[in-house]
């Protein structure tokens, strides 16, 4: 049975804390809705009802573009081991760039990845949890490099370039982009985990 909460509980973060992997699910009016999987160890919980995430350049920008048109954001964690759980986090979002005022706030709380184009910081207005009887069990190998292989082996001109394209979701709503490429040795000598 769904249980509701207004804030996350230390159950739910030590729970948050041991997923290797969470889901990020937004929409806005007309558009198509976006889901995307997350990786890395690029999730803080700030407060009981303020979350954020660490986003890489990517494909696309629909995150950022659903944010500042609609600004609902859904994050899931599946327990692939015991117990059986699901938890979700219901919010609004906002994009947080590298040239925004806020951005050393906020980006003290991670360890900046080669290729880090943004963080977004999540208002908690609901946190559900459900069984998650239907969960397979799965074993966490290892992360992926790969991402921030291509980030860190890139040259810094071309991703910066690159990255300007990201002005649009693929249905047309606006984004901002990035104004800097965040290399490893930038990542390196940043504050660590919040």
């Amino acid at each position: 049975m769904a249980e509701f909460s207004d804030t996350l509980t230390d159950a739910h973060v030590a729970m948050i804390g041991k997923q290797p992997v969470f889901f990020v699910a937004t929409a806005a009016e007309g558009a198509r809705i976006n889901l995307s999987p997350k990786g890395y160890d690029a999730f803080r919980v700030l407060a009981p009802d303020r979350v954020a995430y660490l986003d890489l350049g990517g494909s696309g920008n629909e995150t950022h573009a659903h944010l500042m048109a609609d600004g609902r954001i859904t994050l899931m964690f599946c327990n692939f081991q015991q117990p059986a759980l699901i938890l979700r986090i219901y919010g609004h979002g906002r994009p947080i760039l590298p040239q925004d005022p806020e951005w050393e706030q906020f980006a003290a709380h991670f360890t900046l990845m080669p290729g880090t184009r943004q963080i977004f910081d999540i208002a908690v207005e609901s946190v559900q949890t459900s069984c998650g009887w239907g969960v397979p069990f799965m074993a966490f190998e290892s992360e992926r490099q790969t991402l921030k292989k291509a980030h860190a082996q890139a040259n810094p001109a071309e991703w910066a370039a690159k990255m300007a394209t990201r002005i649009a979701s693929i249905d047309g709503l606006p984004a901002r982009a990035t104004d800097r490429y965040i290399a490893g040795e930038e990542a390196n000598g940043a504050a660590g985990q919040g």
